[in-house]
């Protein structure tokens, strides 16, 4: 079964935060504070994903960070972990804890620490400047990457499949 098929199951999102959400790069103040940059379009993807029934999960090693918490918040996004020390635990926790089926899922990682999750998933995704072991394993390579809007063009095509792509016109800003 082609990925496209496979788009017509899923109900919930699993992205890795750190080289899907973002660019992978992290800036480092002389304090110690971390500073990541999120791209709008994956927030507007994600915000109107939730808004008419998707499940999303983050699910990162990125240490503990109230100003990830709070754009992910921002966004709609509950189920936040991080500081994930072993990402299928935490993949399995979200599936149970939610009533969800893997079968029903897309999972978007970049690197390692993805590819034990992934391993019984609905869907396997990644962006396209993920590491070329996961490369190897996936579904479908986004032709974007990660942090330029990888996250929209997964939840974009799966809502397009689904008939489920109309937008509304909104004022708010994300």
């Amino acid at each position: 079964m082609n990925y496209k098929e496979k788009l017509n199951k899923i109900k919930n999102f699993v992205f890795d935060l750190d080289g899907v959400f973002t660019n992978g790069l992290i800036m480092v103040d002389n304090k110690g504070n971390e500073s990541r940059f999120f791209n709008t379009k994956d927030g507007i993807a994600v915000k109107y994903a939730i808004e008419i029934g998707y499940n999303i999960a983050i699910i990162s090693g990125a240490k503990k960070n109230d100003g990830i918490k709070i754009r992910l918040n921002k966004i709609g996004v509950k189920n936040i972990y991080l500081d994930s020390k072993d990402k299928l635990i935490d993949l399995e926790s979200f599936l149970i804890n939610n009533s969800l089926l893997a079968e029903e899922t897309v999972y978007m990682g970049d690197d390692l620490p993805d590819i034990s999750p992934m391993q019984n998933i609905g869907l396997k995704t990644c962006p396209f400047d993920a590491i070329p072991q996961l490369r190897d394993i996936v579904d479908y390579v986004s032709p974007i990457k990660g942090g330029q809007g990888c996250v929209r063009d997964i939840i974009e095509q799966t809502l397009k499949v689904q008939n489920n792509w109309k937008l509304k016109n909104t004022n708010q800003n994300i």
